[in-house]
């Protein structure tokens, strides 16, 4: 038994109790139907009882039935409810806990390995909790209530019980410990299959372009072979283990016969007592095999639940504070440094630099400089390895990691090189940015992003579904949606990632323009490689190694011909006439 989908119980207590209790409940009636069922038998044949004697205890029989019914419908309801509730709690969960983590987490993980663990691995644990669990406390309860009847009545029946009954337990653990890594490949596989199809369905049209979609194909029919094999060996064993407890119930039971058998041959048993046991020995069985029929759905669950709880243990960030801010004067960073749990060298390595308001600071640098670095200390996404990030509030500093980081992000407007568009209409992404916004706000904030023309010509409009990622845009027209987002904040801090870099020159000259005014007096962040933004920065931060090896403005940085000079050359960029 997996002790933390056990500990799960707690979510769903009382119905789980229920689930249990009725279970047993209807276990125990098994007692009292056999026990009836035999002195009716035994009644008609020794006694040559007429049926209006038996009527009593017919109905009574008739009544144990019936209850017996209804208990464990009720048993299965409960058990399905439980379920539900564990799984619907457990999925949210994760998924909260998957968006606290946030994108240095998902970044580092398989999209389609992360879909698979909160959809199909969540609802693997439905076995689990409405099949399993309930046979499991059934097994236990059951056959010790039919071991203590057997006891008051038959000693050697008992012993016999009690001999056979562990020995089907032992072989079940002894085929668990092999299916537990059978059903841990197949998951992991049958995740790696997901994860790898949804690559090469988000990758289709570069794989057509470079004819690599045969490869793929062969590729994912070997992943799929891989999990056929794994599926295969998971039966195997579960047919195995089914074959081996039927047989040794059987055998069992048939002991229990013979012994019983013999003895009222002999007269060393009463026939009523002899035909009692005989019927209640398979149902002391019976929970056992009902149990080892869902032993490997409680193995799968355990698999899947491996991958769930590697998740949800997995530590956050370091939480933020409770501090609030009204009025963002400057941003400093004081002797930054940041190294990824997987590099061989920090990302930032001492950066000190200020940003006042009303100020736009362009970033540049080769790739893997430390610039997306940067953006994302801001952001919260990590934190400093060394150093202090500080905001000036008005008279008072505070430490970045000391503000309650959802007010923190509302004080700003993000728009990266790849922004996301979710599978909604244009007016619904637009409005990401300002979920109150009328539509009024939207069509003028649409207009400063040159987007307002192109949106009209679709039938639909504002109202028109973009399909996902924006599948049915251009990537300029995907750009600009994302900058109309941006277009309904009021923000003192706005962090631009190449915001510009889809557009032709004239649809960009305008948005530069209106970008100007809507970000006059606010902190203005722009990390760019095309001259024509690099240009309009009141200073420009050279990285290098995770370093700032230069800062300066446009022009002296050109008359000083170091690393930016150089780098403008690398990108093909002119400097004719100090620009």
């Amino acid at each position: 038994m997996d002790r933390r989908l056990m500990a799960e119980t707690h979510r769903a207590r009382l119905a789980f109790v229920a689930t249990v209790c009725l279970g047993v409940f209807s276990g125990i009636l098994i007692i009292g139907q056999s026990y009836l069922l035999s002195q009716i038998i035994a009644s008609a044949f020794l006694e040559q009882a007429v049926l209006s004697q038996l009527g009593p205890l017919l109905i009574i029989l008739l009544a144990i039935i019936l209850l017996r019914g209804i208990t464990q419908s009720a048993a299965t309801w409960t058990a399905a409810e439980v379920a539900i509730r564990i799984k619907h709690d457990l999925r949210k969960e994760l998924i909260e806990h998957i968006v606290k983590l946030g994108p240095a987490f998902t970044q580092q993980e398989r999209s389609g390995e992360l879909t698979i663990t909160a959809t199909d691995g969540i609802e693997t644990l439905d076995g689990f909790f409405r099949d399993y669990l309930p046979a499991l406390f059934t097994s236990l309860l059951v056959p010790l209530a039919i071991l203590f009847v057997a006891l008051s009545l038959d000693l050697l029946t008992f012993i016999v019980l009690l001999l056979t009954g562990p020995l089907i337990i032992i072989f079940m653990v002894l085929i668990g410990m092999v299916a537990a890594a059978y059903s841990n490949t197949r998951y992991a596989q049958l995740s790696q299959m997901s994860a790898h199809f949804l690559d090469v369905m988000q990758g289709l049209l570069t794989l057509k372009l470079f004819n690599r979609s045969k490869a793929q194909i062969e590729t994912i029919r070997r992943i799929t072979d891989h999990y056929r094999e794994s599926t295969m060996n998971v039966l195997r064993v579960a047919f195995l283990s089914a074959f081996m407890l039927e047989f040794m119930a059987t055998i069992s039971v048939a002991v229990v016969a013979v012994e019983i058998g013999l003895r009222l041959l002999n007269g060393g048993i009463e026939f009523q007592q002899a035909l009692f046991l005989l019927v209640i020995a398979p149902e002391f069985y019976l929970p056992l095999r009902q149990l080892g029929a869902r032993f490997h759905t409680g193995r799968d669950s355990a698999a899947a639940a491996d991958r769930i709880y590697a998740i949800l243990n997995t530590p956050l960030p370091q939480q933020s504070g409770d501090q609030s801010i009204h009025d963002i004067q400057r941003i400093e960073f004081a002797h930054v440094s940041h190294a990824y749990a997987d590099g061989n060298r920090p990302a930032l390595d001492d950066v000190s630099f200020t940003i006042e308001r009303g100020e736009h600071v362009a970033i540049v640098g080769a790739t893997g400089s430390g610039k997306s670095t940067i953006i994302n200390l801001l952001l919260g996404f990590i934190q400093p390895t060394e150093g202090q990030i500080r905001i000036h509030d008005g008279d008072n500093v505070h430490e970045l990691h000391a503000l309650d980081i959802v007010t923190w992000r509302q004080q700003m407007a993000w728009v990266p090189q790849r922004s996301y568009l979710f599978n909604k209409t244009i007016a619904d992404n637009i409005c990401i940015g300002n979920p109150d916004a009328t539509a009024e706000q939207i069509a003028q904030a649409a207009e400063s992003a040159a987007a307002h023309t192109f949106i009209q010509e679709f039938p639909h409009g504002y109202q028109t579904l973009v399909d996902e990622n924006g599948a049915r845009l251009s990537g300029g027209q995907a750009q600009r949606i994302v900058l109309a987002r941006m277009f309904l904040r009021n923000v003192p801090i706005y962090i631009f990632d190449e915001a510009t870099s889809s557009l032709d020159r004239e649809n960009e000259a305008l948005v530069q323009k209106n970008l100007r005014q809507h970000t006059k007096g606010s902190i203005v962040i722009n990390v760019a490689h095309r001259l024509n933004t690099i240009t309009q920065a009141d200073k420009i931060l050279v990285l290098d190694g995770g370093r700032i090896v230069e800062s300066g403005t446009h022009n002296d940085l050109i008359q000083a011909q170091g690393a930016y000079f150089h780098l403008l050359q690398a990108y093909g960029e002119t400097t004719h006439d100090g620009a």
